[in-house]
């Protein structure tokens, strides 16, 4: 008895060293941190998300859920959410265009006279505290989806906005995510390696693929879809997985 008990103690001992020494391997040592904005820094449920089920119901008239829009969102190119509502409500069996999405999108998320926009709802999900200490050590910079306009109403508000090197919008660049654009545009001919982008949607996955850039998944527990957009995050080379931006800390080496 004794001595099975030994073999298998001894037989334990080489897989837990294996482990430990695989996720040595994993920790990332980056001179450059670029985020996304929706969803990893900000909470955007009830300013874009509710903005894209209000324009859809409004347009179509008919009833749609917040899976139905996971399942357009895990589409490649529908980042651009007046491209994903064009798209849905076409299918839906209403022709639209991408002006008439944009057009009613922006009606639910900028207000009107008759009533407050959802932009107001926006929620940040990372603290000053932790922008401030990555600053320390990395360059930080965003490449985000937004307009220039939505992505100055609410972080020219915001003190901690001035830690961000470069902001890289919509407006900014030729091709929009899953474009590699604004990525290269920040690394500006640096090596990619060096660099980690932080995003919660199938277009980051693609546009970090395409830049070389690892990749950092946002996908909390839970989330709709969660095993689809797991596989996905998966298939196109995600680093890792995290369930909000603050755990890239466990991923980062001294």
């Amino acid at each position: 008895m004794t001595s099975k008990k030994k073999n298998r103690s001894s037989a334990k001992k080489p897989r837990e060293s294996v482990r430990r020494s695989n996720l040595s391997k994993l920790k990332l040592h980056p001179k450059i941190l670029i985020f996304d904005i929706d969803g990893v820094l900000i909470d955007v449920r009830a300013t874009y998300w509710r903005s894209a089920i209000e324009t859809v119901r409004h347009l179509s008239g008919k009833r749609v859920t917040y899976a139905d829009l996971h399942k357009w969102k895990a589409k490649p190119g529908h980042n651009d959410d007046w491209r994903m509502t064009a798209n849905w409500v076409t299918a839906l069996g209403k022709p639209t265009s991408y002006d008439q999405a944009r057009a009613a999108f922006e009606k639910f998320y900028w207000g009107t006279d008759e009533r407050p926009g959802n932009v107001h709802n926006e929620k940040f999900v990372i603290t000053a505290k932790q922008i401030e200490k990555w600053a320390k050590k990395y360059e930080l910079h965003l490449f985000t989806g937004r307009t220039r306009k939505e992505y100055a109403f609410t972080f020219d508000k915001w003190p901690h906005s001035k830690h961000f090197r470069t902001v890289v919008t919509m407006d900014d660049v030729k091709n929009g995510k899953p474009a590699p654009d604004g990525l290269v545009k920040i690394l500006a001919g640096r090596d990619p390696s060096t660099a980690v982008y932080v995003g919660d949607n199938i277009d980051d996955a693609l546009a970090a693929r395409d830049a070389k850039v690892p990749f950092m998944a946002i996908l909390p527990k839970g989330a709709h879809g969660y095993r689809e957009r797991l596989a996905n995050f998966r298939r196109l080379g995600a680093v890792g997985i995290l369930t909000r931006a603050s755990e890239l800390n466990s991923w980062l080496g001294k």
